[in-house]
């Protein structure tokens, strides 16, 4: 599934190139993912509107399409939550929360939470024509690592926020995410193993507090993947041509690697969770190979012989990501 820029957004940003450089726009986009590739935070890399408008050509598309791609993993696991309030906590320019209401245009409110001007500004500038719970969001400068009274929503999500937190004062933030969400949470960070790590500390975390893990895992138990292994998924999207420029890139489209956490209060009716594939399925003449991690808590692979029609006939249209349909 497709999950590209909805049209106001992706001409919003269109605005934003108005009179501006390329290629300053593409040394900009070359220093900032240096910078994060060094372990520098926004406050290190996104200090002037410039700055910000360099990290929404080469970022946003892709932390949007991973927030849609989790928000439509949460509306199938939980078909009946309909949230109604948002808080988007460490938001940048405000991918997940437009992601958020393309999944549920029912949000009636929403809350843009971080510590960096520069972001919250041009937040405010792409949500011009946007729909009016972005409109009118609430833009609270507030820093993560420094828990305080943050406000309460349906759906809370931090989208590649944690690999920001010193790792000593994750473990506060999850708890303060966990304390404003009424209904469920959504984690998603780079997927890489350091952001697989941070996953499993908090999945931990909110196991101990009394939630229930929605997705990717269909079970409580530890996760069964051993180093150097570990959880992640891919979504494709395509790339503009600025986009391209910024990056340096020929090919039309990228692959977003990312990890994400789903989790719920008891209040929230979900689908029986089924095994979840995680690897690109491996085919072959004999059939289709798939890793799953399975209810039970096990990591194991299943086969779908070509000579079995049905169960191949459902391999085939399995991709890295997907949960088993039931049966």
């Amino acid at each position: 599934m497709s999950f590209d820029l909805p049209p106001q957004l992706r001409l919003a940003a269109d605005r934003l190139m108005d009179g501006v450089s390329r290629k300053d726009m593409a040394q900009r986009a070359g220093a900032i993912s240096a910078r994060y590739r060094a372990g520098g935070g926004s406050a290190a890399v996104v200090a002037s509107q410039a700055d910000a408008t360099a990290y929404v050509l080469t970022r946003l598309p892709a932390t949007f399409a991973a927030c849609g791609r989790v928000f439509e993993e949460l509306s199938q696991r939980a078909p009946d939550f309909s949230p109604t309030s948002l808080l988007d906590a460490g938001a940048g320019p405000g991918g997940a929360s437009w992601a958020a209401l393309e999944t549920w245009p029912q949000i009636a409110s929403a809350s843009l939470l971080d510590s960096n001007r520069a972001f919250l500004d041009i937040a405010a500038t792409l949500a011009v024509d946007a729909p009016a719970p972005l409109q009118g969001a609430e833009r609270i400068r507030a820093d993560l690592t420094a828990p305080g009274d943050w406000p309460s929503a349906d759906l809370v999500v931090a989208s590649y926020a944690l690999a920001e937190i010193p790792e000593t004062k994750q473990a506060a933030t999850i708890a303060a995410l966990w304390a404003s969400t009424l209904g469920a949470l959504a984690l998603v960070e780079p997927g890489t193993p350091a952001g697989y790590a941070r996953i499993l500390a908090a999945r931990q975390a909110l196991i101990e507090a009394g939630a229930s893990i929605l997705a990717p895992c269909p079970h409580q138990a530890p996760c069964p993947l051993a180093a150097p292994d570990w959880c992640h998924f891919s979504q494709r999207l395509a790339r503009s041509r600025d986009h391209r420029l910024a990056k340096g890139a020929e090919t039309p489209f990228e692959d977003e690697k990312f990890i994400y956490l789903l989790a719920a209060r008891p209040g929230v009716a979900a689908e029986a969770p089924s095994a979840r594939v995680l690897a690109p399925p491996r085919a072959g003449k004999p059939g289709i190979e798939l890793k799953l991690c399975t209810p039970r808590g096990a990591a194991e692979l299943a086969f779908a012989a070509k000579r079995d029609k049905a169960a191949y006939a459902v391999a085939r249209r399995l991709d890295w990501g997907d949960a088993l349909p039931e049966g």
